[in-house]
């Protein structure tokens, strides 16, 4: 088994990285820094997925991505789209330019990019899955997040797409973690109220110990993906898998 995790330095992506390992597999890790943990146990390329350039450099046909995937042996091939950003945050119209383009390139251009060179370098794969990590701001709308909500939602839309391909052993999915301890919620916490009004609700679910731990999201979202019905649905919440 070989998997593909974005944004792995940290967070979400670190726990998945970690938990594919010790479920044998082999890794790649891409993110702007490298994790150290990780620097004997897994393939690293530091790479800073805002620049569609560097992402489609590594993407194309000899690149690390094509190199990473060949003889890619017995078991499925993954690629999990991990890697997030919530800024900007604020009421429309109220947002940096250079920020809403960071994270379109980030959330959206490119997981597109990496899907894609990875759904054509596994063409002769007969098990080959993408997992999109989306969120349920994706599905409904919240003030003061109007660029992480539509970028989540071209993540679900995506695999609504790439699944009606239906190009051959392709499973693909863009699944929902529920709220969980990252930096990406210590971020949402520390904004000011006149920049996000629901911040009082994300202190609250924090001091509630209502947030999953990264390691306890990851096993569920590898147990989804791994299993034999990832894919029927793609687009998923893992709260509602359990």
């Amino acid at each position: 088994m070989k998997a593909i995790v974005t944004g792995h330095s940290r967070g979400l992506g670190a726990a998945l990285a970690v938990a594919l390992v010790a479920r044998g597999a082999s890794v790649l890790g891409l993110a702007r820094a490298e994790n150290a943990a990780l620097a004997e146990r897994i393939e690293q390329v530091a790479i800073d997925l805002a620049d569609p350039t560097a992402v489609a450099a590594l993407s194309a046909p000899g690149g690390a991505v094509s190199r990473f995937l060949a003889s890619s042996g017995a078991g499925p091939v993954l690629l999990l789209n991990n890697a997030g950003i919530v800024e900007p945050i604020g009421p429309a119209g109220t947002l940096d330019p250079q920020a809403i383009a960071r994270a379109i390139a980030v959330n959206v251009t490119a997981p597109l990019l990496l899907a894609d060179a990875f759904i054509a370098a596994t063409a002769d794969q007969p098990d080959r899955r993408v997992l999109h990590v989306s969120s349920g701001a994706g599905r409904s709308a919240y003030p003061g997040w109007s660029v992480y909500c539509a970028t989540k939602a071209a993540l679900d839309h995506h695999a609504r797409s790439a699944a009606a391909d239906a190009r051959p052993g392709l499973r693909i999915a863009s699944v929902a973690p529920g709220v969980v301890d990252t930096d990406m919620q210590a971020t949402l916490r520390a904004t000011p109220e006149d920049r996000f009004v629901l911040r009082s609700r994300f202190v609250s679910l924090k001091d509630g110990n209502a947030l999953t731990t990264p390691d306890a999201c990851a096993a569920a979202m590898l147990d989804h993906l791994l299993g034999d019905a990832f894919g029927r649905n793609p687009v998923a919440d893992i709260r509602d898998l359990a």
